[in-house]
């Protein structure tokens, strides 16, 4: 992976395990949209030790929601 695609130095693994844990919140827990952006939350800034400049948790609610949106899609599939 370049860095580019990873420009914080994680790789494919990790970015997927955080996924899979969203994805089991949201589809197997019932998580809330407000529970999943916490998790993103706490997934950029305590795991991959990215600083809330004012936007990571407007970027995190807004990503939570979109997910939250979709879950009528997942369970299509």
């Amino acid at each position: 992976m370049d860095d580019a695609a990873d420009p914080i130095g994680l790789y494919g693994n990790e970015y997927d395990a955080y996924a899979n844990r969203a994805y089991v919140m949201l589809m197997d827990k019932g998580a809330t949209a407000s529970e999943i952006a916490g998790y993103l939350f706490t997934v950029a800034t305590d795991h991959m030790g990215l600083t809330d400049c004012g936007r990571l948790a407007e970027r995190s609610d807004q990503v939570a929601k979109l997910l939250f949106s979709l879950r009528p899609e997942f369970n299509t599939h």
